[in-house]
C-alpha cells in the first residue's frame, strides 16, 4: 500500500442526523430498492449531493465493475482527481491532483496535462474521479491507464456529454451519465459511496487491477432487477 493511502472502515463513520433525514426523504420520493447494493449506494449518494432525482435514470453503472472497484479502493488503490474541488469532497481518503503542476500547450489543455502527470505518478490500477474538465477525461482515454474505475462525470455544454459517451464506448470500468450535467460534487459523491460502503472481505497488501466490465444504465429497472 502506498504511504499516502489508507483504508476506511465505514462502520467508524458517524452519520449526521441531517444526512439521515435527507436520505429518508430521498427514499420516500424515489424507490431505489431494485438497484443492486453498490449501484444503489452510488445512485443515492449522487442524488443526495445534487438534490436531483433525475440522476436515477441518467447515471450509467455496472454492479460487477463497482464490486471490483470497491475492493481495489479498500485495498489501497490510488485515487486521482482532476481538480481540487473533487479532492475537497473526498474527505476520508488522500487523493492525487496534479493540476497545479500542469501547463497548457498546443492542442493540450492544462487539465489534460494534469492527467498525464498523474498517470506518470500512479501508474495503472488507480481510481480516476473526473468531475470538471471533459478534456481531462478525453486525455485519460488516450492512456494505457488500466484503471480500477473511471468516475467520469464532467459537466458542461462543450464536450461533456461526448467525453462521457466515449468513456462508455471504451469498455473501461466506469460510472458516467448521459446528459451534460455532472460536476465536482457528484463525482466526489460517487467515490464516497464506494468508500462508505461496508467492506466484507479481508484487506490484503496488494492492490487489485480489475478487468473492464460491460455497463448498464443505472435507471433501467429491467437490468437492475435482474442483478438484485
Amino acid at each position: 500500500m502506498d504511504p499516502g493511502t489508507r483504508t476506511v472502515d465505514p462502520g467508524t463513520r458517524i452519520v449526521h442526523p441531517i444526512e439521515q433525514e435527507s436520505f429518508r426523504r430521498l427514499r420516500a420520493r424515489l424507490d431505489t430498492s431494485h438497484f443492486p447494493p453498490l449501484t444503489r449506494a452510488v445512485v443515492e449518494r449522487v442524488i443526495h449531493s445534487a438534490a436531483d432525482l433525475d440522476y436515477a435514470s441518467d447515471l450509467v453503472t455496472d454492479e460487477g465493475a463497482l464490486e471490483k472497484a470497491h475492493r481495489a479502493l479498500h485495498d489501497g488503490a490510488p485515487v486521482v482527481v482532476d481538480v481540487e474541488m473533487v479532492a475537497a469532497g473526498i474527505t476520508r481518503r488522500d487523493t492525487v491532483c496534479r493540476l497545479k503542476d500542469a501547463k497548457s500547450g498546443t492542442g493540450l489543455t492544462r487539465s489534460a496535462h494534469a492527467i498525464r502527470l498523474a498517470y506518470e505518478q500512479v501508474g495503472p490500477g488507480a481510481l480516476w474521479v473526473i468531475g470538471c474538465a471533459p478534456t481531462a477525461l478525453e486525455e485519460l482515454l488516450t492512456l494505457d491507464a488500466a484503471p480500477a474505475l473511471v468516475i467520469g462525470l464532467p459537466v458542461g455544454f462543450v464536450g461533456a456529454a461526448e467525453s462521457k459517451a466515449a468513456l462508455r464506448e471504451s469498455g473501461l470500468p466506469a460510472v458516467s451519465n448521459v446528459s451534460e450535467k455532472g460536476g465536482s460534487a457528484v463525482a466526489a459523491a460517487a467515490l464516497n459511496a464506494l468508500l462508505y460502503h461496508p467492506v466484507s472481505h479481508p484487506v490484503p497488501d496488494a492492490v487489485s487491477h480489475p478487468a473492464p466490465e460491460a455497463e448498464s444504465r443505472a435507471g433501467s429497472p429491467s437490468k437492475s432487477k435482474e442483478k438484485s
